[in-house]
């Protein structure tokens, strides 16, 4: 899944990392021009070189898993899957079987999940694309009443409901059922079918579907009809049955602590990732799947063979691969490099072009895990990337796929490598700004901001206060137990702090410290077991504004809104709220 969050530097996963010079040697076509392959694999040794290359100009802790697919002029098929560098902390090198997370690729399998349903033709009553989620999932409801009575299957798989990401509103592991039940709490930021505004919590509500249709677990009816079907043996939601199968599952890497104004590489303290396991059923849909490249080379086959397995039978309905597969909203309305076009979205697939060739493609990140998955029709290639990197890992991807979709199309390789570099050592974030020692205080004592507050979708946040040693509100004793005892360094002394404890998918704690008046600087922190002691990570960049006591709101686009949405406006806090939390108790 595609989560939004803040530093991490977890910041610059979605969007662009930094890159290194090419290497000139690199820059070569490994075949003259128009030459595509007729039977020749394309991850040859010098492609192999080439890919370790790339993962050394990154100074990656981690690797790279590889699936290429493509079909001959005589009609045969061509399936490749490879690792490259490091799949675990203690040295295991990536291979064609290592299991990754897949993040948002999980999408497309939620939704043909959903398009198998529509094809069901025993179904009763039946569905159609354009059935109302209202009439089959009863607990649906939104807080706009007219997303809520009229959006259908295609409004909620091209993100055009008219709500936000609101990512961080439920804890890992609420059931999607829970999840349904509160969406009617979250604040939308645009009208229904305005605008796209890519949403997780959309697709979580599609994975319920197998469930109030038909009355099978989601996660055996995709495994039941599609990666079964499709021969994807090693593929799973379930993160502990590959433990017991001793399969060899990738670390998820972060660079913690990396000087990255000194050196965008530097690799900092590596540390790995705590796996989402097979309690996380909420976000299955969304962002769940675990596979290998060797079967995800599987899965490009089917999808560029409209849906049938190796023995030619149809798994999937050629129309509803057509159908997903077709632009419903403008995700990219103008085309971020030369190369690539406008991007339309489906469901679980974007679409548009790169190098005037049609690309099918979609991302993928959970923490630690980047991935994409893209295929060309016209030229009979798919190919996927798989990361296990945090920080630079969608840079690592995209380098490397457009790197083998140069090579199979026989053009001069574009400098990807120099591109992102520039792009992203020019976006260095500046330090953030100290409070002042100026800084206005609030009217009201800050012992008066700690205690509970309440939004009915997100949940209760109880604060403690800690101010120049001293600390006020009923959670203190369990927060200083919890993190401050492990953590000693995460309060500034002389800074007003509120700490809560806040669940979410990445995040345990929130950390609120005064900036002036009723604003303080809002920081989410993860805390993780793995590696011989407890480490944190921040998600920094928020900004909570306060009514006095009464309430507050996060701000600076909490919510997610998709890009080119009005932030909200309104008088007060509450009105121009992005998230409302009232003020419940002590």
């Amino acid at each position: 899944m595609h989560i939004l969050v803040r530093h991490l530097r977890l910041s610059a996963c979605l969007i662009l990392a930094t890159y290194t010079a090419a290497r000139p040697a690199l820059q070569v076509p490994l075949r003259p021009a128009g030459m595509e392959p007729d039977g020749a694999e394309v991850l040859t040794a010098r492609m192999d070189r080439v890919i370790e290359g790339i993962l050394r100009d990154f100074n990656t802790p981690g690797g790279a898993g590889v699936a290429v697919v493509h079909q001959t002029r005589d009609g045969e098929w061509v399936m490749e899957s490879k690792g490259y560098g490091n799949a675990t902390a203690s040295g295991d090198r990536a291979t064609g079987d290592t299991l990754f997370a897949i993040g948002s690729n999980s999408k497309l399998f939620d939704v043909v999940a959903t398009g198998l349903l529509v094809s069901n033709e025993s179904l009763t009553p039946r569905i159609s694309w354009d059935t109302k989620i209202a009439s089959m999932i009863p607990e649906w409801k939104l807080m706009d009443p007219v997303a809520s009575s009229e959006s259908t299957i295609v409004d909620i798989m091209s993100h055009r409901t008219g709500l936000p990401r609101h990512d961080l509103a439920f804890p890992l592991y609420t059931p999607v059922l829970d999840v349904i039940k509160r969406l009617r709490y979250l604040r939308p930021s645009a009208g229904f079918r305005e605008t796209a505004q890519y949403n997780n919590l959309m697709y979580t509500t599609l994975s319920h579907l197998p469930v109030a249709l038909t009355g099978t677990p989601f996660e055996e009816y995709v495994a039941a009809n599609i990666f079964g079907p499709l021969g994807m043996a090693d593929t799973t939601y379930f993160y502990n049955e590959t433990l017991k199968q001793g399969r060899l599952l990738a670390d998820g890497f972060l660079r913690d602590g990396a000087n990255v104004s000194r050196d965008p590489f530097d690799q900092g303290s590596v540390k790995t990732f705590q796996f989402w396991d097979q309690y996380s059923y909420g976000i299955s849909g969304a962002g769940g799947v675990i596979s290998t490249p060797r079967d995800v080379a599987t899965w490009l086959r089917a999808l560029l063979e409209d849906g049938k397995n190796r023995d030619n039978e149809s798994v999937i309905p050629p129309e509803v691969l057509q159908k997903v597969a077709s632009g419903v909203t403008v995700l990219t309305p103008v085309a971020r490099f030369p190369e690539l076009s406008p991007i339309v979205y489906g469901g679980g697939q974007m679409r548009g072009t790169y190098r005037g060739v049609e690309m099918i493609e979609h991302g993928g990140s959970t923490p630690g895990f980047k991935s994409q998955i893209a295929r060309f029709p016209s030229k009979n290639l798919g190919v996927a990337v798989l990361i296990n990197e945090e920080d630079l890992g969608v840079s690592i991807m995209e380098t490397i796929k457009y790197r083998i979709v140069d090579e199979y199309l026989a053009l001069e390789p574009v400098d990807w490598l120099g591109r992102y570099r520039s792009a992203v050592e020019a976006s260095i974030p500046p330090p953030k700004q100290p409070r002042s020692e100026n800084a206005t205080v609030p009217s009201e004592p800050f012992s008066s901001f700690a205690g509970k507050y309440r939004n009915p979708a997100y949940g209760d946040i109880d604060f403690c206060l800690i101010l120049n040693g001293t600390t006020t509100g009923a959670s203190c004793s369990e927060i200083s137990e919890r993190l401050l005892a492990k953590f000693p360094k995460t309060v500034q002394a002389d800074v007003p702090t509120l700490i809560a404890e806040w669940d979410t998918m990445v995040t345990q704690f929130m950390l609120l410290e005064h900036y002036d008046a009723g604003v303080w600087n809002m920081t989410g922190l993860g805390v993780q077991s793995t590696g011989s002691e407890p480490w944190s990570f921040k998600m920094e960049g928020f900004v909570a504004e306060f009514d006095g006591p009464r309430g507050f709101s996060p701000t600076e686009v909490f919510w997610g809104a998709g890009a080119g949405v009005e932030p909200p406006k309104g008088d007060t806090v509450e009105e121009r709220a992005e998230a409302w939390f009232e003020k419940v108790g002590v």
